[in-house]
């Protein structure tokens, strides 16, 4: 039997600026979501579980960690919950108390945003090359790489935006 922790609700709507308790889990979230097919727990179920205060369940599921906040979960939610939010706020709490339930899932999304944070954007070869270095996996998309250098998928260098600073103090401030 999972623990339920009614605290749990709480900290998720202080942490997300949002309220999960709206939810009526009608499921439309999941109907928009692109990734909703390889996700262990769907966007709606997640909502549910913090809503029930089933921490272990919500913060071990591999849903919020595909998430890519693309925000169609939330243009099709009729209550306005911010679920890209509360999905952030998992991934974090998960990270804090470690429990991310895929090291490799973790290893993109860390590169992902050390990307943004050294260059005001994403840099897909240094993220790409930062992963596969964390998983030691290095081979099994090589062909796929080399494909993508020699179509320009993939630059060299990356690009910066004009507000670096501004970025960068953003993820001082969160933290």
């Amino acid at each position: 039997m999972a623990d339920i922790m009614p605290s749990f609700i709480t900290e998720v709507t202080r942490r997300s600026g949002t309220v999960p308790t709206r939810c009526y889990n009608c499921s439309a979230c999941t109907g928009g979501c692109q990734f909703a097919h390889i996700m262990d727990r769907k966007p709606h179920e997640i909502i549910r579980l913090v809503q029930l205060g089933l921490k272990e369940e919500a913060l071990t599921a591999s849903g919020p960690w595909i998430c890519v906040g693309c925000n169609t979960c939330s243009m099709e939610c009729p209550n306005g919950i911010d679920i890209p939010a509360v999905m952030d706020t998992l991934r974090e709490m998960a990270i804090a108390r470690d429990k991310v339930p895929d090291e490799e899932i973790y290893h993109f999304h860390r590169e992902m945003l050390g990307s943004v944070k050294r260059h005001g954007r994403t840099h897909k070869l240094e993220i790409m090359m930062r992963y596969k270095l964390a998983t030691r996996d290095f081979f099994s998309d090589m062909d796929l790489g080399v494909r993508m250098l020699t179509r320009r998928k993939l630059h060299i260098l990356p690009s910066r935006v004009k507000a670096l600073g501004d970025i960068r103090n953003l993820f001082k401030k969160a933290g």
